[in-house]
């Protein structure tokens, strides 16, 4: 990753302008998550389970990264992947196999960073899925382990990623890069949505 001094020419923290700049693609991947009622019962929410399989199967090697995990605090502790799968065997009984149409492929680790903020942003916001899956039986304990919260509580375990990711130095166009990330990752999961539900 390019590193040198922090960009002062915009306004605002990175986070803020990430927030701006991917605010449409995630209302859109929002209402189609919502459409696809994926609490509506076991098999939707399997289906639900399907996609954040394969989207964290995606992300889980920049969790693994050790130039990423240098500038992230905690940032291999933040995997969810093992959880997902334990609750896919819970729910389904079976992990998919093959890949998703529009596979990424390598993401390079500034894009990742795009990547992780769209990741972890998820898990801050699974407190409200977290009680619709409580109506299906679920728990923290069985079928919904990814969305637990931190012992620290999400807010805290969120701002510290967010404050570590604001102080990223990045070079050249790694602003935009960082931005089409982000942009991506979104996209690529509203894609998965679509496959695993149906247009």
């Amino acid at each position: 990753m390019d590193v040198s001094s922090p960009d002062t020419d915009e306004p605002g923290s990175r986070v803020k302008r990430l927030r701006q700049a991917t605010a449409a693609a995630h209302d859109q991947l929002d209402r189609r998550v919502m459409a696809g009622r994926p609490f509506a019962d076991f098999k939707r929410y399997a289906l639900f389970l399907q996609v954040q399989y394969r989207f964290h199967a995606v992300v889980d090697p920049l969790y693994r990264d050790g130039a990423l995990g240098h500038l992230l605090p905690d940032l291999d502790g933040r995997r969810r992947l093992a959880l997902i799968k334990q609750d896919l065997l819970d729910v389904a009984g079976l992990i998919p196999g093959d890949a998703p149409q529009g596979h990424p492929g390598t993401i390079d680790p500034t894009g990742g960073l795009g990547w992780l903020y769209v990741a972890e942003g998820s898990s801050l916001g699974a407190a409200i899925l977290l009680k619709e899956a409580r109506k299906l039986g679920l728990s923290e304990a069985h079928g919904a382990r990814h969305l637990a919260g931190h012992p620290d509580g999400r807010g805290l375990h969120w701002r510290q990623f967010t404050s570590a990711l604001d102080q990223v130095a990045l070079t050249g166009d790694g602003e935009r890069r960082v931005a089409a990330g982000a942009t991506e990752a979104f996209r690529f999961v509203h894609r998965l949505v679509g496959d695993a539900f149906g247009d």
